[in-house]
């Protein structure tokens, strides 16, 4: 996956988490890549998994209208919320990536063209575990103004797979730099999203996949994520180099857990 730079082909700082984290260090983890971008054009991709079941909330989601706070505190599941807009995730059993980028040149300057560029780069990769992925079109309105959750309905150039979701995504823009990450489920969620997210029955059935349900056997995360960062390699054209943090930057990434994402204040109160 490593490979030599030839003819001065693009690098990327890729993070492959070995172990599994909790919701609010990953969060604060990704919010940390997003800060490190400078003025030149330089792309993180990370992938990565959660410690326990977490419930995260777009920036701007009550979570009095979306979370069953109750039920996550008795069967400990914790609850964060993203620097990112989007709606609900529960994330669990899943392959969470996240790409964070200052290079124009590659992804364009709009939410949208950058959005479609990933989405058909994480394509390539699903094709290479044997899966027949498109994107979808809008949703509807009643999805767009309303509090069901990310998994309820595909967005547009969100990813499908047998006309169901299989890709959640959520992306924040600030001057020439934006970070996107999304959820990828390994396996099904086994009712808890129903349960975290007020979702009634009628709402919760036949919309989503996971990877083990439309290849019909378990999926590992490790394999997954070889697929994955196969297919967004050869679709940009770019090669990877390992990132590993150092102790400086470990400790800036607890700062921000610990005022962010860990903060209460962060999490309960509504973000304008």
């Amino acid at each position: 996956m490593n490979k030599p730079n030839e003819n001065n082909v693009k690098e990327w700082n890729l993070i492959a988490d070995k172990k599994s984290l909790r919701g609010s260090f990953n969060m604060a983890i990704d919010d940390f890549l997003f800060q490190s971008l400078s003025g030149e054009p330089q792309t993180y991709l990370r992938f990565y998994r959660w410690e326990r079941p977490t419930v995260s909330l777009g920036y701007s989601q009550d979570i009095r209208k979306v979370v069953d706070v109750e039920y996550c505190q008795k069967q400990g599941i914790d609850i964060v919320r993203r620097m990112t807009g989007g709606k609900l995730v529960l994330h669990h059993k899943e392959v969470t990536y996240s790409l964070c980028s200052s290079d124009r040149e590659t992804f364009t300057s709009t939410l949208t063209d950058s959005y479609r560029l990933i989405s058909q780069a994480l394509m390539r990769g699903i094709e290479k575990m044997g899966l027949r992925p498109s994107l979808a079109d809008a949703p509807p309105n009643s999805y767009l103004r309303g509090n069901l959750p990310c998994f309820s309905f595909p967005a547009r150039d969100e990813i499908e797979v047998e006309g169901k979701k299989l890709v959640g995504s959520a992306q924040k823009r600030a001057g020439s730099k934006f970070i996107q990450h999304g959820s990828i489920p390994l396996e099904e969620d086994e009712g808890f999203l129903a349960h975290v997210s007020f979702l009634k029955k009628e709402d919760s059935k036949g919309r989503m996949i996971s990877l083990s349900q439309a290849l019909g056997e378990k999926v590992s995360f490790d394999w997954a994520v070889e697929c994955l960062s196969s297919g967004i390699s050869e679709f940009f054209k770019i090669n990877f180099r390992p990132k590993v943090f150092n102790a400086e930057e470990k400790e800036a990434i607890s700062k921000i857990q610990e005022e962010r994402y860990a903060n209460k204040e962060w999490t309960y109160v509504v973000r304008a």
